[in-house]
């Protein structure tokens, strides 16, 4: 699979960037793989892909080897801006996708307030978004990504604006929330740890074109808990991983 984008106003081929080259990988169902890589790589861009809002060059994407065509349903998308909407409450921006979806809303009052209570809101369902803080923002727009029951969430930064113990704390939330929904979960980050933690497998991406340069299997046993980020095998892995990320 190739990917290229032409250079804004022009037409030329040799105005078109080659983004992603040569990708060949398969995510199996209710794994957590991650991306990580240089800045301008095409992590992201391959977010676009899976979810169908960039079409490559060459190739094809395969959801359960149905080609993709367009934004297919069963995707959630969780990013590092939590893009909530302030004249909504906590409840009513959970249930935003049910509204679009045109699903009645009563079918998933008790999946909204059971996922609310799994990240720790509990007692926050009618609060302003104003008087939450960044973590608990970012809590709200995970429950927002499952509440329409996805086979995948795609994960692009969601913690990278966050103070690094807020951050942990994400960590275990995501890991209860993978757990208990079984849906693959696709994680771009450069957070190496991050990476190692909650992934089945991590991926390393090149320098642009981005090609898959390498996978590492983690070895550490689910679930995971604070005490892993100071393990000797953890701590090789993701040293093993910043040696294979080219600058």
């Amino acid at each position: 699979m190739s990917v290229r984008f032409a250079t804004p106003g022009r037409k030329g081929a040799e105005d078109t960037v080659l983004a992603l080259d040569g990708i060949d990988w398969t995510v199996e169902k209710g794994e957590f793989v991650s991306f990580v890589g240089p800045s301008g790589c095409g992590k992201t861009t391959m977010l676009k892909l899976i979810s169908g809002i960039v079409a490559p060059t060459s190739g094809q994407i395969l959801h359960w080897g149905r080609p993709v065509s367009g934004t297919p349903e069963g995707i959630g998308m969780a990013f590092q801006d939590s893009l909530l909407l302030p004249w909504r409450n906590v409840l009513d921006n959970v249930l935003l996708p049910i509204e679009i979806l045109r699903r009645p809303r009563k079918d998933y009052l008790g999946r909204a307030e059971e996922l609310l209570a799994t990240v720790g809101l509990k007692g926050f369902e009618k609060r302003d978004i104003w008087e939450l803080s960044g973590g608990m923002r970012q809590r709200v727009s995970l429950c927002r990504a499952l509440i329409a029951n996805p086979e995948i969430l795609l994960l692009d930064e969601p913690f990278a604006a966050l103070d690094a113990f807020t951050r942990e704390d994400l960590w275990l939330v995501l890991q209860e929330l993978h757990a208990r929904s079984g849906c693959t979960m696709v994680l771009i980050t450069h957070q190496l740890g991050e990476a190692v933690f909650l992934s089945d497998r991590v991926m390393v991406v090149s320098k642009r074109p981005g090609r898959i340069i390498h996978v590492e299997a983690i070895k550490a046993q689910r679930p995971r808990s604070p005490d892993d980020l100071v393990d000797p095998d953890f701590l090789a892995q993701v040293a093993s991983l910043r040696r294979k990320i080219e600058r």
